[in-house]
């Protein structure tokens, strides 16, 4: 089993906090990127990005100043975003790393998928961003089916704690036999389930901790999870979406 999640917009450089393992699987994707980054102006990158002066012009010094090999942070430690601060890898034992290096999976823009000790630096690049780089029209079309690939080897089943904007880079290439099941943390509104931004990044995060903590081997053994007063809902599930109540 693979679990996906998405990275986050906010990123930090500690490359002597903890030793990273290897490099991202799709290094070279990631430097063609960089390479076309790199030739645009300013005012493009910014509107590339989307974003305030403060973060354009402190990713647009990211991209000139790149180093794609040396300086690195692990990826679990540098994504700083509300999903990884309810995570809390930093706190991992041995044997929860083990598990994360193993299943988990962060989606990426930039790097396509890394596993948590592959050395990553900071970029600003999310997954709907209309960079079009060797003819294509965007980074959905430049991974095509690279990351669903990267993902679905070995047995095919996939946890998806990834949002809409990451998972379809996975689930667009799904084939017969995989088995694709998303988690859904909402609250029960007028008989419908309704999804919190913010409240489902932290539950995101207490899941793979969750899953690390408990070992978890298939889909099923997330249905335990019952952290920040989360619960499973049989009646409200399916075989590929797990429903999760907050009470």
């Amino acid at each position: 089993m693979k679990i996906i999640i998405s990275p986050a917009k906010k990123m930090k450089s500690e490359p002597d906090l903890y030793p990273c393992r290897e490099l991202p699987i799709f290094l070279a994707e990631a430097r063609q990127l960089a390479d076309w980054i790199q030739k645009l102006t300013y005012q493009e990158a910014k509107e590339l990005w989307k974003c305030s002066d403060a973060i354009a012009k402190e990713n647009f010094r990211r991209f000139q100043d790149m180093d794609l090999e040396r300086g690195l942070t692990p990826a679990i430690l540098s994504y700083e975003g509300i999903q990884y601060q309810y995570m809390a890898p930093a706190v991992f034992e041995e044997r929860e790393i083990s598990y994360i290096q193993e299943h988990l999976r962060i989606l990426s823009g930039f790097y396509g998928v890394v596993r948590p000790l592959d050395g990553v630096t900071p970029y600003r690049l999310e997954m709907q961003a209309k960079a079009m780089v060797a003819g294509t029209r965007d980074l959905y079309e430049f991974w095509g089916d690279r990351i669903y690939r990267a993902v679905a080897e070995g047995d095919g089943t996939i946890l998806n704690l990834a949002s809409k904007e990451y998972s379809r880079c996975v689930e667009k290439y799904r084939v017969p036999g995989d088995r694709f099941v998303t988690c859904v943390f909402g609250e029960l509104t007028d008989g419908k389930v309704r999804q919190k931004g913010t409240l489902a990044k932290m539950a995101r995060g207490e899941m793979v901790r969750y899953l690390a903590q408990t070992g978890a081997a298939d889909p099923e053994d997330a249905k335990g999870f019952d952290h920040l007063g989360y619960r499973f809902r049989e009646e409200l599930s399916g075989p590929e979406e797990y429903v999760f109540i907050k009470e």
